[in-house]
């Protein structure tokens, strides 16, 4: 955010407070600016009271133990102008850390000024002390000492505070306020989120409901005293005696009577995950998913050979390099999938290539920048076949979900080629996806992860299907959205899709959920997407 903009912000301030209208959250532009990895550096958000003393040595800790080099800020203190600097520093003296100083000015000036701000040059971690969040934004908003913060992050720094301190942390900042919030502006540091603090002890759910309720989009913490809120890349931990409420605001819209409030309450050694947190939240605030009125399973061109996992039986994957063109056709392995590092090459290369396939390239980043796009891009506009390997869907969706390079998977098909994958690389190519829970596997529905690539529009397929005992989560599924088509696939067993017709390939069976009605189908067997309804065997 520019500089003058930050001025003219500034300008409107009333004691810090802007009303809630300064902060327009677009989900479509928010979604697409989601770091996937979360956070840089590492944050402390402490709830007030009395600091825990696991939270006192995780802060010291990831400032770097006895190396640490830190720099303590009382500017929300209305003291802090007249008292003694010991009064600050003397506590975190007692840790024997490398160097510890005080920084603290009233003066916007003085904030701006580099010689003010070198201390945070040289720090590992820096402290905001509690009292009105206002006068910290007030003093360091947009000025040369918030820049140096951002520095100290992206380098691998932390930053903590406790009350004020941990208010200060979000851009759209609770200020005041008993019954309603008034609202300011702060810092970016935990991007998507509003933060409450002393909550339990002051009754202030209401408020923070308040304010999630009215700008959709954001996810509320709520950090009770004597509790910690930690956050490294994409992981939430909480620390200390009390609890932290995680709220999500109700669907945006009004439309959708099954997503109310939603409150998950973190205790002491619990974690949650930013990024997907950060989905869901604007899951809400988007257009309602899946729609009510769903497409029917139909597919315009090409072909998708989709997988349960296990031992892929021959047949199957030379049925795949068939439709991608025969052994000479350009085939891409998408191994996004798997966890880091993947394998060099991943297994599914010599999958293909023992079938037959001689011409593979392997696809992969998690983030592609400019120049891997065009590599992508390279390859897909020539490529007959895509192969999806296994592993976890979501991080299919967090490397390419929205993306260019999404489409041009779609283009593969739309020029007549094939899209397959097993396992994770079924799952993907649903329009509804399941299991996509970064923290484990046993969620099928996931706010936040429920849009895969929609190869297959109006589906939700999952995997290993008879072997995990599956079941019932398909059932639970279809039950709450009834306009999608549930297909669970066993391992080492297959579909192959042409226009609205499944062929069951493999070992063992594919079963489709449809409303109430369920299909089991083993080999050879057909079924008709579209209708809905097994064909007679060929």
């Amino acid at each position: 955010m520019s500089r003058l903009f930050y001025c003219i912000l500034l300008g409107g301030w009333v004691q810090g407070i802007l009303p809630l209208a300064a902060f327009p959250v677009s989900p479509e532009e928010s979604v697409a600016g989601i770091e996937a990895a979360g956070i840089k550096g590492s944050l402390v958000l402490c709830g007030g009271g009395e600091l825990p003393e696991e939270v006192v040595q995780q802060f010291m800790k990831l400032a770097g133990g006895s190396s640490a080099r830190l720099v303590i800020i009382p500017t929300a203190s209305i003291g802090a102008d007249k008292a003694p600097a010991e009064n600050y520093l003397s506590s975190w003296r007692k840790r024997k850390a490398a160097s510890v100083v005080l920084l603290h000015t009233r003066s916007r000036q003085r904030a701006d000024a580099k010689d003010f701000s070198d201390p945070i040059r040289e720090a590992t971690g820096v402290w905001f002390g509690g009292g009105s969040q206002a006068r910290i934004s007030e003093a360091y908003l947009g000025t040369g000492v918030e820049k140096e913060l951002y520095a100290l992050l992206a380098r691998g720094g932390v930053v903590g505070g406790t009350s004020a301190g941990a208010a200060i942390m979000s851009r759209v900042m609770i200020a005041g306020g008993t019954a309603k919030a008034e609202l300011g502006t702060g810092f970016n540091f935990l991007p998507g989120s509003v933060i409450d603090q002393h909550f339990t002890a002051r009754k202030r759910r209401g408020r923070l409901v308040g304010v999630i309720s009215a700008r959709p989009g954001l996810v509320g913490y709520g950090i009770d005293e004597g509790t910690a809120l930690i956050a490294r890349g994409r992981r939430l931990l909480v620390l200390g005696e009390g609890s932290v409420s995680v709220l999500l605001g109700p669907a945006g819209k009004g439309d959708d009577e099954t997503r109310p409030l939603k409150e998950q309450l973190l205790r002491k050694g619990q974690v949650a995950d930013l990024t997907a947190l950060r989905r869901a939240a604007l899951a809400r605030a988007g257009e309602r998913f899946p729609p009510a009125s769903q497409e029917r399973s139909v597919i315009s061109g090409g072909a998708l050979v989709l997988g349960g996992g296990g031992g892929m039986p021959v047949g199957i994957v030379r049925r795949f390099i068939e439709l991608a063109g025969g052994a000479q056709s350009l085939i891409a392995v998408i191994p996004g999938a798997m966890e880091d590092p993947v394998p060099h090459p991943p297994g599914e290369l010599a999958m293909l290539r023992r079938q037959g396939a001689r011409n593979l390239v392997v696809l992969h980043s998690r983030r592609p920048d400019a120049k891997e796009r065009k590599r992508f891009a390279a390859v897909l506009n020539k490529a007959g076949g895509v192969w999806f390997c296994g592993g976890r869907q979501w991080r299919l969706v967090d490397a390419y979900g929205g993306t260019e390079i999404e489409q041009l998977f779609h283009d593969v098909l739309g020029r007549g080629g094939v899209v397959g994958g097993s396992s994770a690389g079924a799952s993907i190519q649903a329009s509804y996806m399941v299991r996509g829970n970064p923290l484990g596997n046993r969620d099928v529905m996931a706010e936040g992860y429920e849009k895969g690539f929609g190869f297959l529009p109006g589906t939700a397929v999952d995997q290993h299907f008879s072997q995990r005992g599956r079941l019932a989560d398909m059932e639970a599924l279809v039950s709450r959205f009834p306009q999608l088509l549930g297909i669970g696939l066993d391992e080492s067993t297959a579909i192959v899709v042409r226009g609205s017709v499944a062929e069951v390939m493999g070992l063992h069976k594919a079963h489709f959920y449809a409303g109430d009605n369920r299909t089991r189908l083993g080999a050879k067997s057909f079924y008709d997407l579209k209708r809905r309804a097994a064909l007679p065997v060929r």
